[in-house]
């Protein structure tokens, strides 16, 4: 299985750069649940909800999720 990726992100709502990463949440039957972008900041309130004030959106990992659902070239 693939690693999700990550990145280095400006936060205005914690004032400093933090590392992002796309993450799955989990599925109560088990299945494949939701994308969403999980922050390091683990103190901010917003942490994990992708809600404004929360700047974070999976739109921010949009290039990454089109090579991953692409067919891929041989």
């Amino acid at each position: 299985m693939a690693r999700m990726p990550s990145k280095t992100f400006s936060c205005n709502v914690v004032s400093e750069t933090v590392t992002i990463a796309l993450h799955r949440r989990t599925s109560p039957g088990g299945g494949k649940g939701k994308l969403f972008v999980r922050c390091s900041e683990r103190d901010c309130r917003y942490v994990d909800a992708n809600e404004p004030p929360c700047p974070l959106t999976i739109e921010l990992f949009s290039a990454e999720i089109h090579d991953r659902m692409s067919p891929r070239k041989e």
